[in-house]
C-alpha cells in the first residue's frame, strides 16, 4: 500500500502563488507515476499535472499549462506542485494520486492511491 498526503494549499489572491506537497509513504518502490488532479463539487476530477516517478516526463493539463510546474525529490518520497499566476478558476480541491503504471495517464481511475486532498482558493 502507498499512503500519500499533500500539504499547502490555502487562500491567496488572484495572480499570486502557491506551492502544494504530496509526501508518498508505504511501498513507495512500486510507484511509477505521480498526478495531480482537482475537483469542484458537482463537477468530475481533472487532470493537472503527472510526472514519472523514476525519469522526467511531465505533462499537464491544458488548463494549467504555462503557468503550473511539477517538480519531485525522490529522497524525499515528495513530489511538489507549484502554482503560479492562480485564477479564480484555480479554485478546488486538490489530490495528489499515485500509480504503479509506467505512464502518465490522464484519467482519475488509473490511479489506486490518492491523498485526502487540499482546498485551494482563489477568489474572484
Amino acid at each position: 500500500q502507498v499512503q500519500l498526503v499533500e500539504s499547502g494549499g490555502g487562500l491567496v489572491q488572484a495572480g499570486d502563488s502557491l506551492r502544494l506537497s504530496c509526501a508518498a509513504s508505504g511501498r513507495t518502490v512500486s510507484i511509477n507515476t505521480m498526478a495531480w488532479f482537482r475537483q469542484v463539487a458537482g463537477k468530475e476530477r481533472e487532470f493537472v499535472a503527472g510526472t514519472n516517478w523514476y525519469g522526467a516526463a511531465t505533462w499537464f493539463g491544458d488548463s494549467v499549462k504555462g503557468r503550473f510546474t511539477a517538480s519531485k525529490d525522490n529522497a524525499k518520497n515528495t513530489v511538489y506542485l507549484q502554482m503560479n499566476s492562480l485564477k479564480s478558476e484555480d479554485t478546488a480541491v486538490y489530490y495528489c494520486a499515485a500509480s504503479g503504471f509506467n505512464r502518465i495517464l490522464l484519467q482519475d481511475r488509473g490511479y489506486p492511491y490518492w491523498g485526502q486532498g487540499t482546498q485551494v482558493t482563489v477568489p474572484s
